[in-house]
């Protein structure tokens, strides 16, 4: 299984660069100049597509239990969090282990939607 997930931002520029810079995805369609702008992105065995929303409500953060967390598995947590932290991006919680085992910490992309970045459990 795989994981794809579509988000719908205002600011298409925006959410380009935090995917890219901060979470190193790779741009695979940019198609930001054509009459419904779209961006699609991908990394690993992730996919995110991005479709522009003009006229999206204002709600600063999309995270639970109104919203949806977005869970990122990583086999190098420590390395994930430099990169972020590298990329000045600011984190909604710190790095910490978690009751359930795992380590993780999260943060709120340009949009508003609520991220975790978690090591993989043991299989």
């Amino acid at each position: 299984m795989t994981l794809r997930f579509e988000i719908f931002p205002s600011d298409l520029d925006a959410t380009a660069d935090f995917y890219t810079r901060v979470l190193r995805f790779e741009v695979t369609a940019d198609r930001r100049a054509e009459p419904e702008p779209y961006m699609a992105f991908r990394r690993d065995a992730v996919r995110v597509g991005a479709a522009r929303h003009a006229h999206e409500e204002h709600r600063p953060e999309r995270r639970p239990p109104v919203g949806v967390e977005l869970v990122l598995e990583v086999d190098d947590i420590d390395a994930e969090l430099e990169q972020v932290r590298t990329s000045g991006w600011p984190l909604a919680e710190q790095l910490q282990e978690r009751p359930w085992g795992l380590r993780d910490f999260r943060f709120v992309d340009p949009s508003g939607y609520y991220l975790r970045v978690t090591n993989r459990a043991p299989t």
